[in-house]
């Protein structure tokens, strides 16, 4: 019904706001998106916190790697309640954050293989460092002109 006000009043999808355009994403109200957002974010941020309470334990590098890597690809696809999962595919395969989501996808498989098949538990802390790095970088490419900004201080350095 929405869209058809919108056809009838000459409305465009540029003259739409956020919530409407996210709206139109799925059948889903935009309140139950944004409550899976919250749930799935959430259970990231605890499965992290779990896991990384689990390193100290005899033997618990294998539950470390595993529950902090489950709670950053949680975090990570909690997003896609908010835009859609076709659309977060896109948005993490385009050629200004390419490399930063090969390299944070590389570190989820790294941290899981060191842990897993390699018994490197070094090597896994180091993985999960880098997790967190490239899980950052990856972040602050959505922030509009954060690469721009950080282009500029490394010129006037």
């Amino acid at each position: 019904m929405e869209k058809l006000r919108r056809v009838l009043s000459g409305q465009d999808d540029e003259e739409q706001g956020l919530t409407a355009q996210v709206l139109d994403a799925s059948s889903l109200s935009f309140n139950t998106r944004l409550k899976w957002f919250a749930i799935c974010f959430v259970c990231g941020i605890f499965f992290s916190i779990l896991g990384t309470g689990l390193l100290w334990l005899p033997g618990g590098i294998k539950l470390f790697a595993v529950f902090y890597t489950l709670g950053n690809l949680a975090a990570l696809a909690s997003t896609c309640f908010l835009m859609g999962p076709v659309k977060q595919l896109k948005k993490m395969f385009e050629t200004t954050r390419l490399l930063a989501t090969i390299i944070m996808l590389l570190c989820f498989i790294f941290t899981l293989c060191a842990a897993l098949w390699w018994h490197k538990k070094g090597l896994a802390v180091l993985f999960c460092i880098l997790q967190f790095l490239s899980m950052t970088w990856y972040s602050l490419s959505y922030i509009p002109y954060a690469r721009y900004l950080q282009g500029e201080k490394a010129k006037q350095s």
